[in-house]
């Protein structure tokens, strides 16, 4: 039987960003994943890279800033490699606030009506008090096909309909992965499943799907420069004339379909904000399942089975994450001391031996 070194269950944004770094470390790696690669919630999300966002926790500040200061060179790096454009737009995000986010910033840091008018005119009309940050966004659908063109180019292995069932085990450690219709054989296994990290032994980890529903718009003008935040809805423009609304946050289970009036209110939404969007036509719409967990923190690192290490429960924050999500696993799995303390991650405070592998 063939083997690898590594095996990654799951082929979105954070496990092909795992598999690539450690290709490039001389790490033979094979990707499996249930159904096609990264269009789960890597193809659903909107892109923001909120590297340093008062929402995020605590925990995750130091995480989510290391992240988003890697994201150039990521990205620089995965376009040599992959010979594709990723979309990674740099001209920040204007912030529409409540009254009552208003009044606990300073006036000086708010911006005028004229200078809203002069950034962004199609939202001057608002009457809501503005921020505007430094921050990117990135294409995520773009992000992930060009993650996998790397993959392969750096020699990794990618199998797609391959839905995992179990980790193997041999005296107590991992021998590989079994799936719906064979099995593989590795030293090392890396859970990447996303909504679904937590549905094969050895271990029950607590991810559960997060519902999220978006749609596209298009123009036949540009209306758009930077991304649009309010408290209701969210307005990410792409450098091919998309404009993405969104999205949604539902505990609906497994559930993926599209709720016509959940996609009607976040358009109506925009529309307030930004009146020019009623004369763009509906593009798409869509529904992804985010992984969360109890804690709305990610899992990542080592278990206490020797060869099995997780990497879910990203959220909101897979896209965001990757770089650096990717650059700690690869030092954790290879043996190095991480770069950044995971122990706010660690599966340990959740982990729970399943007993259908006893």
């Amino acid at each position: 039987m063939k083997t690898w070194d590594v095996i990654v269950v799951g082929a979105g944004v954070i496990g092909l960003g795992i598999a690539r770094e450690l290709s490039k470390r001389g790490v033979s790696v094979l990707v499996l994943d249930r159904g096609e690669p990264g269009r789960e919630a890597s193809h659903a999300a909107a892109g923001m890279l909120v590297g340093d966002g008062e929402e995020n926790p605590e925990q995750m500040r130091a995480l989510a800033s290391a992240s988003a200061r890697a994201y150039p060179e990521f990205v620089h790096e995965i376009e040599d490699e992959s010979h594709s454009r990723v979309d990674l737009r740099s001209n920040g995000t204007i912030i529409l606030l409540s009254k009552e986010e208003a009044a606990t910033h300073s006036s000086s840091k708010l911006l005028t009506a004229a200078e809203l008018a002069e950034i962004e005119p199609e939202v001057a009309g608002s009457e809501r008090r503005a921020l505007r940050i430094e921050e990117r966004s990135v294409d995520p659908r773009a992000l992930t096909a060009a993650l996998l063109k790397a993959c392969l180019h750096r020699g990794a292995e990618v199998a797609s309909g391959e839905q995992v069932t179990s980790i193997n085990l041999i005296d107590s450690r991992v021998s590989g992965v079994t799936t719906q219709k064979t099995a593989y054989a590795a030293n090392c296994v890396v859970n990447c499943a996303g909504a679904w990290s937590g549905q094969f032994p050895p271990h029950t980890f607590p991810t559960r799907p997060v519902k999220g529903q978006m749609l596209a718009v298009v123009s036949r003008r540009p209306i758009l420069r930077h991304v649009v935040r309010s408290p209701e809805v969210y307005i990410v423009p792409r450098s091919d004339g998309r404009i993405l609304i969104g999205a949604s946050i539902e505990e609906a289970g497994y559930d993926k379909r599209v709720v016509p009036d959940t996609i009607q209110r976040m358009h109506r939404e925009a529309i307030k904000l930004i009146p020019a969007l009623a004369e763009a036509r509906i593009l798409e719409d869509w529904a992804g399942l985010r992984p969360g967990t109890p804690d709305n923190l990610p899992i990542l690192g080592s278990t206490q089975t020797p060869g099995y290490f997780v990497a879910t429960g990203h959220f909101r924050d897979g896209i965001l994450l990757t770089p650096i999500t990717a650059q700690l696993m690869a030092q954790v799995i290879t043996g190095e001391s991480p770069c950044l303390d995971l122990r706010s991650f660690s599966a340990q405070r959740f982990l729970q031996r399943d007993v259908r592998a006893s």
